[in-house]
């Protein structure tokens, strides 16, 4: 099959991924499930025509030198793909995601309504954390449009590569790819400052550099979203402390508490009968949030998210609990994906 064909199967079996590896058959990814397709194993040979069909021939080169290679793939009206070609077992390998054409709205998505007092915000750091393929993205996509649609501002994106793509509404929308508008994220969070932004998305806070580099951006008077890859909203606190040098944690701990908005982490949970759900935690910038950040009392951020529903925080279990009292998800399921059992199942019993 030509590549065009097995991206067209993706788009209509609604798949959210496409893996072509040498040895196995084409392999999409359905309510996280993967999927053999019923055609012929894939060889170097096909693979290697496959990536002259997808590539050009700067990025091949790209890819033959760095081992892998990231990009944004443009399809049809339906869909367009953000793709990663890497090399395992000294042959090449391509993972696509589809990414939607069009931005589905906050609640379309089933996110909590407080993600929309998020887009009214005029500055601070917001971030999404959570695994790979869990709809972060989609999250910061569906959050950036409701701004682009409700209020004149400029909005710049950093990213590699650029996956939705805005079409400007009341706002104006820069977006930045790697290494086809900027050589690196430092450069272009140095940068940007320059270019009159009101909301910046930073693809991912990857390191030293981009999380300084962010936490600047937004203490200047910005409002700032991003991802981490991280399974908490404490965790992500001590993943950005911990990037630093000891002797500086503790005025990053001060930076980050005059910034701190919010932390949404979720996960994409396997529903009844099909599909699947978001599962979320909340932490929200209060008092006592910002208090244990600034002290470095990372510990204690579990209850007072705990203790803080009135406020609108609420666990990972809190979210799966109702899931599972709802019907939409089973208890095993929750279980599976649950940082503290023990509280999950004390929550459902409750």
């Amino acid at each position: 099959m030509m590549i065009k064909e097995l991206l067209q199967v993706t788009v209509d079996n609604n798949a959210s991924d496409l893996h072509i590896l040498s040895g196995i058959a084409p392999t999409i990814r359905v309510d996280g499930a993967l999927m053999p397709l019923n055609t012929a194993v894939l060889t170097p040979d096909v693979i290697q025509q496959l990536l002259k069909e997808t590539l050009n021939s700067e990025e091949l080169e790209r890819l033959s030198v760095n081992k892998e290679i990231d990009f944004s793939l443009p399809f049809s009206d339906k869909a367009r793909f953000r793709v990663n070609a890497y090399t395992q077992k000294g042959s090449y390998a391509v993972a696509f995601r589809r990414i939607p054409i069009e931005i589905p709205a906050i609640d379309a998505l089933g996110l909590p309504k407080t993600l929309h007092a998020f887009t009214t915000l005029r500055q601070g750091l917001v971030l999404v954390t959570g695994p790979t393929g869990h709809g972060k993205s989609t999250t910061l996509a569906a959050m950036l449009n409701e701004i682009n649609q409700n209020r004149p501002a400029h909005i710049v994106t950093i990213e590699d590569p650029i996956e939705f793509v805005f079409r400007p509404a009341k706002s104006i929308v820069s977006q930045r790819e790697m290494h086809q508008d900027t050589l690196s994220w430092a450069i272009a969070l140095r940068s940007v400052l320059r270019e009159d932004p009101d909301v910046v998305l930073v693809g991912e806070m990857r390191d030293y550099e981009t999380i300084a580099a962010a936490l600047t951006v937004a203490e200047t008077g910005h409002l700032v979203f991003a991802t981490l890859h991280t399974n908490s909203a404490a965790q992500t606190v001590d993943r950005i402390v911990d990037v630093f040098p000891e002797e500086q944690q503790s005025q990053i701990r001060l930076q980050l508490s005059n910034v701190f908005e919010a932390v949404f982490s979720q996960r994409l949970i396997p529903a009844i009968p099909k599909g699947r759900v978001v599962a979320s935690e909340m932490m929200l910038g209060t008092t006592a949030i910002k208090t244990a950040i600034r002290e470095g009392k990372s510990h204690q951020i579990d209850s007072i998210i705990q203790t803080s529903t009135e406020a609108g925080m609420n666990t990972l279990e809190t979210s799966l609990a109702q899931l599972v009292k709802g019907g939409r998800i089973t208890l095993e399921t929750a279980q599976s994906y649950s940082l503290r059992p023990d509280e999950l199942t004390r929550l459902v019993r409750a």
